[in-house]
């Protein structure tokens, strides 16, 4: 997610490096379930009902982001979408 304004970030906190959307009101993190189960709705509402591209496109959005790389997460083991598939998808959304 693009954090560009004060409402993108977590608890409004501009210094912050999560999302309103990774973070609760006081900025703490949600747990990697959480996050990948709201990632994984979000793109289903987007793009239709095709969960398992939803969960590759979750995954490779997830993956590349530094604290996931540092915080294993069960959920995020698993086949993730290709560059091609990844652009494809963001370019639905955008």
């Amino acid at each position: 997610m693009p954090l560009t304004k004060e409402e993108d970030f977590a608890g409004g906190n501009m210094s912050s490096d999560f999302c309103a959307y990774c973070a609760d009101k006081e900025g703490n993190v949600k747990s990697c379930e959480e996050i990948f189960n709201g990632g994984v709705e979000f793109f289903m509402s987007q793009i239709g009902d095709d969960r398992v591209m939803a969960e590759k496109v979750t995954r490779k959005n997830m993956c590349a982001l530094p604290y996931w790389q540092e915080n294993d997460c069960e959920c995020l083991k698993g086949e993730v979408a290709t560059d091609e598939e990844f652009a494809e998808i963001l370019s639905k959304i955008g």
